[in-house]
């Protein structure tokens, strides 16, 4: 099992910035991908970004290319999430994910854990 807890959302104006934390716990030995999801309310969960465990591989979804960066610090068993020049459509909540085997889609169904939720609001 490995367990999850984000942190780091809150409020903030357009333009402006936030650094999303996913700590993980448990079997974290297996958590060969880390990824970040959200879901805005009424939608369904869109994949935002994934990171392989070296960091060697990353991916992102179109809409936060050049804006969102995903790193990992296995030592500590972090993963962040560095969201730039943010855009009220990027209000959601955020979830990060583990998947224990290698997988470069956006299938979040695909994923095996998840932490509860950090919300992210982008409004004037």
């Amino acid at each position: 099992q490995v367990q999850l807890v984000e942190s780091g959302g809150g409020l903030v104006q357009p333009g402006g910035s936030l650094r999303l934390s996913c700590v993980a716990s448990g079997r974290t030995g297996s958590s060969r991908m880390l990824g970040w999801f959200r879901q805005a309310p009424g939608k369904e969960r869109d994949f935002v970004a994934a990171i392989s465990r070296s960091g060697g591989s990353s991916y992102y979804a179109d809409s936060v290319k050049g804006r969102f960066t995903i790193s990992r610090d296995n030592a500590k068993n972090i993963v962040y999430l560095q969201m730039n020049s943010l855009k009220p459509e990027d209000t959601a909540v955020y979830y990060c994910a583990v998947k224990e085997a290698y997988y470069s889609g956006s299938d979040y169904t695909r994923y095996d854990y998840w932490g509860q939720g950090t919300q992210v609001t982008v409004s004037s």
